[in-house]
């Protein structure tokens, strides 16, 4: 009798002890996002979407040396430099990137070509929304990549690199 007494104890107890943990949790602010009404914030260090940036004075930094296609671990970035003419001056420097291309299906966002790039002009920004229709649609071309306007970015089109 009084073994069968402490086990109807010990649930009791056991069921008192779930109910503690069910009201408590209950009284926590819930931690569900309501995406994509509401994004919710990315760490300052997070590698997104990437873009090409401008100077200031509205021309490219990207000055085609293709140092980004080489440390690609991933082979996912096409560029075909070409030469700036006095006439025709694209970037700063003695080439351009006429064709620039980032897969981003094979993109694995390292930011190793953002740390390679000597004048600053490819940059990982805070964008994740990268879904595509199509597979086609996920070869960021150079009029995607590049900034429709300097700082578009969110980076200031005044700094050094």
């Amino acid at each position: 009798m009084s073994t069968t007494m402490a086990v109807a104890l010990r649930q009791v107890l056991g069921l008192l002890r779930g109910l503690g943990v069910t009201l408590r949790v209950l009284a926590r602010p819930p931690v569900t996002v309501l995406y994509p009404e509401r994004k919710p914030p990315v760490e300052p260090r997070f590698k997104g979407r990437h873009w090409l940036t401008r100077y200031a004075d509205g021309l490219e930094r990207c000055i085609g040396c293709e140092l980004c296609v080489i440390v690609c671990p991933s082979q996912a970035i096409f560029v075909q430099a070409a030469e700036n003419t006095p006439e025709h001056q694209v970037s700063r420097g003695e080439r351009y990137a006429a064709d620039f291309q980032i897969n981003m299906l094979r993109c694995i966002f390292c930011g190793f070509c953002e740390e390679a790039c000597p004048t600053g002009a490819i940059v990982l920004g805070h964008d994740y929304e990268l879904a595509g229709p199509s597979r086609a649609a996920l070869i960021y071309t150079k009029p995607m990549l590049t900034e429709p306007y300097p700082g578009a970015s969110g980076r200031d089109p005044h700094r050094e690199v």
